[in-house]
């Protein structure tokens, strides 16, 4: 299981997401969407696939299929 995981800076639910993934040992690469522009563009194109407007942080997919956000995140995990 891979992730890649969207996130911006001072953002506790993005802190969350990574500690999960890592408690749960889920390979993931963070992509810090507030410091690169190019980075915002791809999230925002990546998720116009998926019919998703970001709004918020993290945005996550994970094995190439879109999660959302850690309250998701959780819940898949949960329920795996």
């Amino acid at each position: 299981m891979k992730a890649q995981i969207y996130t911006k800076d001072n953002c506790t639910y993005c802190v969350q997401a990574k500690t999960l993934m890592n408690i749960r040992g889920i390979e993931y690469e963070e992509l810090n969407f507030e410091r690169n522009q190019n980075l915002r563009d791809e999230l925002f194109e990546k998720a116009a696939a998926e019919n998703v407007v970001p709004r918020t942080a993290p945005q996550i997919w994970l094995d190439e299929s879109y999660i959302g956000g850690f309250q998701e995140l959780k819940a898949k995990l949960d329920a795996a």
